[in-house]
């Protein structure tokens, strides 16, 4: 059965195995780069989108609402609530039109093609005291296969009463489609030249299209010509005329329906309050769905959620505020608009199987990428990926997902496995995967040109391999297996009960499931991580450098002059690029991989590999003390190459320099521990009431150039050094376990604390903080791993 319409009935808090409940999921994702769209879980198929525009002047169409833009200035968006097996709420502030949007969307099982669904969309004044005047869109279009049609009655001067549509496509076969409007709807109806338009006033009107295919995605831009075409020879005729008539009675859709239209919008113009509902219904379902289906569902996914969720993320004693009510709502939506945020992607995309910059040139090319340089359009792939921000980044990055699905895994853990999948699928051939997903021409939109191409030697930190080790972690929690030290960091899971653990057999069969489904996984992420060790290798014996392994070095390809974009760390101070380069992060994540991999290796029973992979890890850690440690600068380092051609250590004190301690591939009484600890502790270097900063304040290039990171705070960095301080330092006996719990807890309640206080002021959380100022920078919402918050309130590390 296909994953549709992110369709489930409302479900009980208990946990099903993987095994029961996979065949059964028939939900989808949403479109998240809109502020409200919906699609379901297949390449070609029906989309929907939301539209809305002032009416106060003629100017604002040329503002209308559509896709997340920053640059729309809306005051807030998020989703208040929102389970992606139930649907949710969302509540949108829009004060340059006065107007607050609130969209409500219901999942209703049934029949066996996806099921229905149900949307809400509401709005009321911001400022009762000026006026609300909002013309809405609500857009659905069909690409590939299939048919709409519109069974209500077309009419040249608009229609009275709900509007209906049939429709028929692969795997959703038959459905229809109803818009109805909401009791109270007030709409303009007098002003200048009102009796010229008296027939079309106060109605829904309702235009059809037809688009090339692949181009539903573009469906704003043929409405809003719609609209402009139809308008401007009215605009004309009164331009001259001393008074021009309201905007709400010519910037309406012409009523015109094309025949075989595959798109189809419908425009409600309101004064003031509004409400109208859209019902998908399945015709398989044979269920009709009306407004009190919504109000009911609504309010039983509202409680369902704060159930859960005070279930899941609870908020231990340890964290005082004020304002804890706040903390809680603000946690709640942060991890809805996580949740809202996820969405399906199909298309293709470019690569570059032969560029290489200077300093990589070196490397081994197959003669198959020799013969295919420059950029190419690939086969079309799918993806489900939560995304880092609507906004800004609406689509999968690979160094962000391992982090989204630590929070999507604490709350379902099938969901999360269900993504990790599809990213797992990803994996080519040769072991390598994309670190940008940019999937489809509507992606590739939203992308500047000279970051739309992918290079298949171009790798980002492997962060998938935290959610893998957060799903073993918590099948082995309680049970018959590794320990949590034997499994190193418990990211995600922080010691959380096993799920539905309800007997001993019930446990089995839950493990048992979960063997089944990472089993799928295992071989390609094995040949992820063998890709890994292959394509970035470092030298070591080449610059005579002195380690107990000679071969565990790594060197990120792709860097430039500038820039270490494969890091993920752009711009974070580097030396010279060098082919003798061994960069310490990556060497880190490489420990971190493998030792990901003996614990994998462990839990579906391949002893052989597990042991492997565990000399490996071994031998990585060693070398990250005999490659990477400065005595003098007491601080791991870089390894690069100076003016006599010979190694040298360069030395940048800031987040780089915490991975082997963020990692917790340091024992608790490694000697090297306690500098680490003075150095993020010290507020002239990495310390803030703010949160730990990516760079030191002391150094030469804080704050300066991009300051993208050379300063800036993110969560996802303090994220990691508070698991690691919780779960390991302050966890294990060692001479430093007092400092790392005082560090750990007043660190804990100064990034809260901060994040807490901008999204108050500013209605977002952001993707970084100010290192000085603690305020927020940069992209918003950014609810990918900024969102990690919750997980830091509720101490699941």
């Amino acid at each position: 059965m296909q994953f549709l319409w992110l369709l489930m009935p409302l479900l009980p808090l208990a946990y099903s195995s993987p095994a029961n409940n996979t065949e059964n999921l028939l939900w989808g994702a949403y479109r998240p780069n809109l502020y409200f769209g919906l699609r379901p879980r297949l390449p070609q198929s029906l989309m929907t989108g939301l539209i809305w525009f002032g009416t106060q002047d003629y100017q604002s169409i040329s503002k209308a609402r559509h896709a997340c833009d920053q640059g729309d200035g809306l005051d807030s968006y998020t989703w208040t609530h929102f389970d992606p097996r139930q649907g949710g709420v969302q509540v949108l502030q829009d004060s340059q039109n006065n107007v607050k949007i609130t969209t409500e969307l219901l999942k209703v099982p049934g029949g066996s093609h996806g099921g229905s669904w149900a949307a809400r969309i509401k709005g009321a004044p911001i400022d009762p005291q000026y006026p609300s005047r909002i013309s809405t869109i609500f857009y659905f279009g069909l690409e590939g296969l299939g048919g709409l049609d519109m069974i209500t009655d077309e009419s040249e001067n608009g229609i009275d009463g709900p509007v209906e549509f049939s429709g028929s496509a692969p795997d959703l076969n038959d459905f229809t489609i109803r818009v109805v409007d909401g009791p109270d709807n007030v709409a303009v109806t007098t002003g200048p030249h009102y009796e010229e338009f008296e027939e079309r006033l106060g109605k829904t009107h309702v235009t059809g299209l037809r688009l090339p295919p692949g181009q539903i995605w573009t469906a704003k831009d043929h409405i809003i010509q719609n609209i402009v075409t139809h308008a401007s020879p009215l605009a004309e005729k009164y331009r001259s005329a001393g008074q021009a008539p309201d905007p709400s009675f010519i910037l309406q859709l012409s009523d015109d329906v094309l025949t075989a239209s595959n798109l189809f919008a419908i425009q409600k113009s309101f004064d003031g309050e509004f409400q109208f509902d859209v019902f998908f219904e399945s015709a398989s379902a044979n269920t009709a769905l009306d407004a009190s289906t919504i109000d009911q569902g609504i309010a039983a996914i509202l409680a369902s959620f704060d159930n859960q969720f005070e279930e899941t993320f609870p908020i231990p004693s340890s964290y005082a505020a004020d304002d804890i009510a706040g903390v809680k709502s603000f946690s709640k939506a942060i991890t809805s608009n996580l949740f809202g945020g996820i969405g399906y992607f199909y298309g293709t995309s470019i690569v570059d199987k032969g560029f290489a910059y200077e300093w990589d040139q070196d490397d081994e090319v197959d003669d198959d990428d020799e013969e295919e340089k420059g950029a190419r359009l690939t086969e079309p792939r799918a993806l489900l990926t939560a995304t880092p921000s609507r906004s800004f980044f609406p689509r999968g990055f690979y160094w962000d997902e391992g982090f989204h699905l630590l929070h999507i895994g604490a709350w379902d853990t099938e969901l999360s496995l269900e993504i990790l999948k599809d990213w797992i699928k990803l994996i080519d051939d040769n072991g390598w995967v994309a670190r940008e997903q940019i999937l489809g021409e509507e992606a590739r939109s939203r992308v500047p040109p000279q970051f739309q191409t992918q290079v298949p030697t171009f790798a980002n930190p492997p962060t998938l391999t935290m959610a893998i080790t957060a799903i073993i972690n918590q099948f082995n929690t309680g049970h018959d297996g590794p320990s949590d030290a034997d499994l190193g960091m418990d990211y995600g899971m922080g010691g959380q009960a096993p799920l539905s653990a309800t007997s001993d057999s019930s446990a089995t069969l839950e493990r048992a499931a979960a063997q089944s489904l990472l089993r799928e996984m295992y071989q390609p992420l094995k040949r992820h991580y063998e890709w890994f060790r292959r394509t970035q290798r470092g030298q070591i014996k080449q610059y005579g450098r002195r380690a107990r392994s000679r071969t565990e070095g790594y060197r990120w390809r792709g860097r430039s002059e500038a820039h270490v974009l494969t890091s993920g760390m752009d711009d974070y101070p580097r030396g010279p690029p060098h082919a003798g380069e061994l960069h310490l992060d990556l060497i880190s994540w490489m420990g971190f991989f493998s030792r990901t991999m003996k614990d994998f290796a462990k839990f579906i029973g391949e002893e052989d590999d597990a042991e492997s992979f565990g000399e490996i890890e071994r031998a990585i850690i060693n070398n990250i003390d005999d490659l990477h440690w400065n005595e003098e600068s007491e601080m791991y380092c870089d390894v690069g190459i100076d003016l006599d051609d010979d190694s040298a250590h360069i030395c940048n004190a800031g987040y780089l320099s915490l991975f082997p301690f963020m990692l917790s591939l340091l024992p608790s009484d490694s000697p090297h521990l306690g500098p680490i600890l003075d150095m993020l502790r010290d507020p002239e270097q990495l310390w803030s009431e703010h949160g730990i900063r990516s760079l030191s304040k002391s150094h030469a290039d804080f704050g300066q150039g991009e300051n993208y990171w050379r300063g800036p705070i993110w969560v996802q960095m303090n994220y990691m050094v508070l698991g690691a301080l919780h779960n390991t330092y302050a966890r294990q006996e060692g001479p430093f376990q007092e400092r790392a719990q005082e560090i750990y807890d007043e660190l804990r309640k100064n990034v809260v604390d901060n994040v807490f206080k901008e999204y108050q002021r500013t209605g977002y959380v952001w993707e970084q903080y100010d290192a000085l100022t603690g305020e927020g920078r940069r992209s918003h919402p950014f609810t990918g791993w900024t969102s990690l918050v919750t997980l830091i309130l509720a101490e699941k590390y």
